[in-house]
């Protein structure tokens, strides 16, 4: 997601830096301070190798709490970000997962260790060439990434337990909602373009969506359609 709170291509590097281990278990650690309680969460983010989704000018702040650039003009975001929505999300093994919005890949490495099947799309085909790149360095046989418009979700592949969306919308569209199994959640920031976002959990009961607002965050909205390649 291209915010936070108010990569480089995989290579050989996929082995972790001597004192990459410890990194990613501080990480861990401090996240938990900060009062993420899901030991399936703490456990898949030390597992991913942050450092794998960023280029290399930004290795030395993988393990860092922040949000960083990458490629597109976008963002990968904080790891305190990513540990809220996907304790949020409540995710089992049983579960499907769509994410809209693949970015660096980051995020869906993370849910591939959560959940059964994870389906990740994003409008920049450049992205998806690189997120399909790492996740197979990292040996992820059950996410697949995919060149598509997030509006339209990927109704072919669902329905799903989860949707996670990692741009704004003004409105929650309708393939979303129909892609969306009764009892399922979506987490998206809602609202408008440079303005703070409400970022709000939505659950599915009986067609109808109640909502629940985890934090309120800044980033870029969802655009339509695919982007030209970069």
């Amino acid at each position: 997601m291209a915010g936070h709170p108010t990569g480089g291509e995989a290579t050989s590097g996929s082995r972790a830096l001597p004192d990459e281990s410890e990194a990613r278990a501080a990480l861990a650690l401090a996240l938990r301070r900060r009062g993420i309680s899901a030991t399936n969460v703490l456990a898949a983010i030390e597992r991913v190798p942050r450092r794998l989704f960023l280029s290399a000018r930004h290795h030395s702040l993988a393990y860092e709490d922040a949000a960083l650039p990458i490629e597109c003009g976008q963002t990968v975001s904080a790891p305190s970000l990513v540990a809220l929505i996907m304790q949020a999300l409540d995710l089992s093994q049983e579960h499907a997962v769509l994410e809209i919005g693949t970015g660096s890949g980051y995020q869906a490495a993370i849910l591939s260790h959560l959940v059964g099947r994870v389906e990740t799309l994003d409008r920049f085909s450049t992205l998806i060439d690189l997120a399909t790149r790492r996740f197979a360095a990292l040996k992820l046989e059950n996410v697949k990434a995919r060149h598509e418009d997030g509006f339209e979700g990927l109704q072919k592949q669902g329905p799903f337990d989860r949707i996670v969306v990692n741009a704004a919308i003004e409105a929650v569209p309708d393939p979303w909602i129909q892609q969306l199994k009764p009892g399922g959640i979506l987490i998206a920031p809602v609202g408008k373009t440079k303005q703070p976002q409400p970022l709000i959990r939505f659950q599915k009961t009986d067609n109808v969506m109640t909502a629940e607002t985890l934090t309120t965050i800044r980033t870029v909205m969802l655009q339509h359609g695919l982007a030209k390649k970069l």
